[in-house]
């Protein structure tokens, strides 16, 4: 079951320019900074939610291909769910295509797996299950 939004993901050239701007403009602040795979994170909370701002660290990443072919701009939008893995299981049997095929790690220590947009009405959609503390 969907919680909450969990976080709108925004795909920028500059981060520390992206940052800048939402702080300035919106007066949102970083709350922490990650590094995945080859991508750079920033979290800026509004509330509950919170905006993740994602620069490529080289020139031929995933991050970096994409803004070459469609420009900075919101590129996901994260669904934070209680079990990612039966969440995944559930939209399947929906006949909703899954990129990831089983949860993988993503930023915060969380279990994360993303939708295809085109089963999705054009929305990149990303379960996100974040890790409890024992």
């Amino acid at each position: 079951m969907l919680k909450k939004i969990d976080h709108i993901a925004i795909f920028v050239k500059d981060l520390d320019s992206a940052v800048t701007f939402f702080q300035e403009t919106y007066g949102l602040l970083p709350t922490a900074y990650d590094t995945v795979g080859d991508a750079h994170l920033a979290f800026l909370p509004i509330g509950d939610t919170q905006l993740e701002i994602i620069e490529s660290l080289t020139p031929d990443g995933m991050v970096a291909k994409h803004i070459e072919e469609n420009g900075e701009g919101i590129h996901h939008i994260a669904f934070e769910v209680e079990d990612v893995t039966s969440e995944l299981e559930k939209v399947k049997s929906k006949g909703i295509d899954c990129i990831d095929k089983e949860p993988r790690h993503g930023a915060h220590n969380a279990l994360i797996a993303f939708l295809n947009p085109q089963s999705n009405y054009g929305v990149n959609i990303e379960l996100c299950e974040h890790q409890r503390s024992e």
